[in-house]
């Protein structure tokens, strides 16, 4: 059953409970990534492999998400400057123990050309969600690299 999660703004990025902050460089331009993170949301499936079904709602103000596992999301937009930021919040979910969560993934010129991408899960919960997302910080590493080295495949090939 979906619950209703805290609804929380932009700054819950640097302000969270727990904050997980991954970056990885792709030699894809930001623009380019901008538009595979913010403009192509249906796209998200063909990269980022935990993610099953991706797609704007509100007419592009949200995003309905479900990830492998049966987690669902629906998720308000809080932030898209292109070619800089997009960020999210998750409004409601079937994941036990979360209060609120929002994400925010920044997006650089890299020195040698392409993208540094950052992305920030940021998370509250009760006090075993809290240290469940702490003690799985490798593993959501492991899905951040392997999707952005997906992602900078897929820029590629198109």
């Amino acid at each position: 059953m979906a619950r209703r999660l805290r609804p929380v703004g932009s700054d819950f990025a640097g302000t969270a409970p727990v904050r997980l902050v991954f970056a990885r460089e792709v030699s894809a331009a930001p623009d380019r990534v901008f538009h595979a993170l913010a403009e192509d949301v249906a796209g998200w499936p063909r990269w980022f492999s935990a993610v099953t079904d991706a797609r704007p709602s509100d007419g592009g103000a949200g995003r309905e998400i479900r990830l492998r596992g049966g987690m669902r999301f629906a998720e308000t937009v809080l932030a898209a400057q292109a070619p800089e930021v997009y960020a999210y919040r998750v409004d409601t979910t079937n994941a036990p123990g979360l209060r609120a969560l929002a994400e925010e993934w920044r997006l650089s010129p890299a020195p040698g050309g392409g993208t540094r991408v950052q992305w920030t899960f940021a998370a509250d919960g009760t006090a075993a969600f809290r240290l469940a997302l702490t003690l799985g910080r490798s593993g959501l590493g492991r899905a951040f690299r392997g999707a952005v080295t997906a992602l900078e495949r897929h820029l590629a090939a198109s």
